[in-house]
């Protein structure tokens, strides 16, 4: 056997991985090998290949004659619509894409590889967990991986494919990343399965409720995205990928429409309910404001009480932030805080500008949210907002109360051009809820007078008034201007052109402590 004989050898056993049948296997569950994953991922043609021949080096408990080209995990470079990404697929066919020191070390490899170049990683995970054989590396391993994660976030982006297992410490190297997308009914997440809460909480529950993807889409907000199979999965990560740019220093990519900047839609007109108390649907403004009609959301099924996305304006990435007046009037409460700081903080480090909509009642009242940390959590959304040095454009749709009207971008923190519509309502709280305290006394007596009713109606309106609309902030310079709602499209696309110089300093740190 020539050298080139054994290298061509060495390469195709690299190739069929666990073998035939246990390839044969993985299709059966509905699953793509790592291999299938990557080719679906990656532009044709466009995949380099790194280590692919990195074998285990373990000896323990019959591991000396199991040698796998690969080691369980398949890394490289490659392209997705012309811009280089880096990738590793565990190979659940081998060891059950199990890590161990090798496997570890390839991610490593090519985690730091990212760094170097300035692009960004995407991990598909599918392991049965640390390869127990391999004792304390392959705990090291797990380790070195968090580190990178870590020490990448914020400079590349980061993206988690959960397609398989994932369970005990693996979870921390995805929960650690910009995006987690998982695949209904074939990807779990959790810290200890089904079998040991049983045996401990003597709780019984199945994986998927545990941990699938519906659980974590909707209920944990672990995932920000659920898909129904591997290709969709792959599909939704290309699609996000294209509104994010390649690293903390280059401007994400720019994607002409044809879209008219100027262009107006006089159906928002009629979209805010007179009433304060009447819903509407926020995605019904995000839609007609993005081009093209084009909206790319995150966590649409969590905390659906705020809605966070992709738009482009003039081709531009935007990230949105919106009250959703149809779920919860629009309340903040912690899962909303939490959802909406995350995403403010991952657009400001990669220097997306902010759109932030807001018609907003105040936080969430009751027992649970303030037992459960409203206050600290809240203060995750102003602390973000305060930090972000991006360009911040806000436009009030109805209502902004209290001090949920400072959190969501005001001018007060470092928004750069306030909007407001000609209906909307920013003060201390709502007008009812206003007389109440302020009148109480006058009340009293009306009411034993037998004219509390109509006096009552009298000093709402009188306060709506006074405080219920925009002019007097927009008096105080609060409210850079007063729109029409069919104006929204120009007024922000023209903010953002302007801004796009912006440059804003902080004050000199190591890091802040925002309020985790």
């Amino acid at each position: 056997m020539t050298v080139l004989d054994e290298l061509a050898q060495r390469e195709r056993q690299a190739e069929i991985a666990g073998g035939a049948e246990r390839i044969a296997k993985q299709h059966k569950a509905g699953k793509l090998t790592a291999r299938e994953r990557i080719e679906h991922l990656l532009d044709p043609g466009s995949f380099t290949e790194v280590d692919k021949l990195v074998t285990h080096r373990s000896s323990n408990f019959g591991l000396a004659e199991k040698r796998y080209p690969g080691d369980g995990v398949v890394t490289g470079t490659g392209r997705i619509h012309g811009r280089t990404v880096c990738v590793f697929a565990q190979d659940f066919t081998v060891f059950g894409g199990s890590l161990a020191a090798m496997h570890a070390k390839k991610i490593v490899k090519i985690m730091d590889l990212a760094e170097r170049i300035g692009c960004p990683i995407i991990g598909v995970n599918d392991s049965g967990g640390a390869r127990i054989q391999e004792g304390v590396e392959s705990l090291g391993g797990y380790a070195d991986i968090f580190l990178r994660n870590t020490l990448l976030s914020g400079v590349v982006p980061q993206i988690s494919l959960i397609m398989g297992p994932c369970a005990g410490g693996a979870v921390y190297s995805p929960a650690i990343t910009d995006f987690i997308l998982m695949v209904r009914g074939t990807s779990h997440m959790f810290i200890t399965g089904p079998d040991v809460i049983k045996t401990v909480t003597k709780e019984d529950v199945s994986k998927e409720v545990l941990g699938g993807a519906h659980t974590h889409a909707s209920v944990s907000g672990v995932a920000h995205l659920e898909s129904e199979n591997d290709q969709a999965c792959i599909d939704l990560c290309k699609q996000l990928l294209s509104f994010l740019p390649q690293n903390n220093l280059d401007p994400a990519p720019v994607v002409m429409s044809g879209d008219i900047a100027t262009r107006e839609d006089l159906a928002l007109d009629a979209l805010i309910p007179p009433q304060p108390n009447l819903p509407y649907d926020i995605k019904e403004l995000i839609l007609a404001v993005a081009d093209s009609r084009d909206f790319f959301e995150i966590q649409p099924s969590f905390a659906q009480n705020i809605v966070v996305g992709f738009i482009r304006l003039n081709g531009r990435s935007v990230g949105v932030v919106a009250n959703q007046p149809s779920v919860l009037a629009g309340c903040l409460d912690i899962n909303a805080s939490t959802k909406a700081a995350r995403f403010v903080r991952f657009c400001d480090a990669f220097n997306i500008p902010l759109l932030t909509l807001v018609d907003v009642p105040g936080f969430l009242p009751g027992l649970q949210q303030e037992h459960g940390g409203i206050i600290r959590h809240g203060a995750k959304l102003l602390y973000a907002f305060a930090e972000a040095t991006v360009p911040k454009v806000t436009v009030i749709t109805r209502k902004a109360y209290g001090g949920a009207y400072d959190v969501m971008a005001s001018k007060h923190i470092r928004a750069d051009v306030n909007f407001a519509f000609p209906g909307a309502e920013i003060a201390v709280m709502g007008s009812e809820g206003a007389v109440n305290i302020i009148f109480r006394k006058e009340l009293d007596d009306a009411t034993r007078g037998g004219s509390e009713r109509e006096r009552r109606e009298q000093l709402v309106r009188e306060y709506r008034k006074k405080f219920a609309n925009p002019w007097e902030a927009a008096e105080l310079g609060f409210i850079d201007a007063v729109i029409r709602p069919h104006q929204t499209r120009a007024k922000v696309i023209e903010a953002f052109s302007f801004l796009s110089t912006k440059r804003q300093a902080s004050p000199k740190k190591k890091h802040g402590n925002i309020p985790l």
